[in-house]
């Protein structure tokens, strides 16, 4: 029997079509991508992106040289352009405002091969702590409220290019998902003075079986009312409200968690394309700001990692409802991924 299923932090419901039982060898197998003949995200290549913001480099490499070990950029195509101001205006019952925001590619590895499952934990945590950097920094530009830190792994999850890279946009609102993920957290808190993600986590660390990988400092879940068939949502253990203020010891125990359950990923599901994304607090320092409007933030949000491997599409009724089906109920998913041996 299908169940229905309500996530209350997005506040959507979901089709756990379990009838369906797909298994991961029942999802087709990824297409093999074509080597591009050129990339210009190889080492040697530094000139044909625009000029570097940042870099880890060896010691004695020059800027938009050889040599780098994590590299940024701007986006060649950038949705949002950093320069001016947002001259936000009525247009009738309508609003507009300029295009003002950033766009950077965080340029993984010098090796186009190297993902992100089997890069060394050193080399991830670098890559982990250039997200960190970049969103400290684009936070002290208060016409952003808010930076997205997500990845397109292959063709079919969006990726132009296959070499390994993670994209940063800061945009001048907040996003729709965020500003519910936001509102539920706060009424939670309002009304039971508590984090709702810390609830979810405790209730899930105490039920067992959508648990892929527990650690003392964070925690892989299958979400109960899971959108996508091996949807993993990653969180630390115990509260923290912004991932712009990890410690580096969380930092190195995010990476060795990160690796673990990518691989987890690569090996169940045949290396599929997926997307991941961060999601941490807005611009808490962005002006104007709604009044009240971020008061028990620190308390009442909790960043976290939405993983989501491309196995199934999304068709009119999910357009046309906003309902997701799932064939693969994330109890079984999670229970695929614990098996898988490393």
């Amino acid at each position: 029997m299908p169940e229905l299923r309500h996530d209350p932090i997005q506040k959507r419901w979901v089709i756990i079509a379990s009838e369906r039982g797909r298994r991961p060898e029942d999802f087709p197998k990824p297409e093999v991508e074509r080597a591009s003949a050129f990339c210009p995200f190889c080492e040697g290549n530094e000139s044909k992106t625009p000029p570097e913001i940042a870099a880890i480099r060896h010691n004695g490499s020059g800027p938009n040289s050889r040599g780098w070990q994590v590299r940024v950029v701007p986006n060649k195509f950038p949705a949002l352009r950093i320069e001016g101001d947002l001259d936000r205006k009525g247009v009738g019952i309508h609003d507009r405002m300029n295009g003002v925001g950033a766009h950077e590619v965080i340029i993984e590895t010098p090796d186009h091969n190297l993902g992100l499952a089997d890069m060394p934990v050193d080399h991830l945590e670098k890559v982990l702590w250039m997200y960190r950097e970049r969103l400290v920094d684009l936070l002290r530009d208060f016409r952003f409220k808010y930076i997205l830190i997500f990845k397109n792994c292959g063709a079919a999850a969006g990726a132009s290019l296959s070499h390994p890279h993670t994209q940063i946009i800061a945009t001048p609102v907040t996003p729709l998902t965020l500003a519910e993920e936001l509102s539920s957290a706060r009424d939670h808190y309002r009304h039971k003075e508590r984090c709702i993600f810390c609830d979810v986590i405790e209730q899930e660390l105490d039920a067992g079986d959508r648990i892929v990988l527990a650690n003392n400092s964070y925690v892989v879940i299958a979400p109960y009312a899971s959108r996508f068939p091996f949807e993993l949502f990653l969180a630390p253990r115990h509260h923290q409200h912004s991932f712009a203020e990890i410690s580096g010891g969380m930092l190195r125990e995010l990476a060795i968690t990160l690796k673990e359950v990518l691989l987890r990923i690569k090996k169940c599901l045949k290396d599929p394309p997926y997307n991941f994304l961060i999601h941490t607090i807005p611009n808490v320092k962005v002006t104007p700001k709604r009044t009240a409007y971020w008061d028990t933030i620190a308390v009442d949000y909790h960043w976290h990692i939405e993983i989501m491997p491309r196995l199934t599409r999304i068709a009119g009724f999910e357009w046309g409802t906003g309902f997701y089906i799932n064939p693969t109920a994330p109890e079984e998913a999670a229970k695929y991924l614990r098996e898988v041996e490393l």
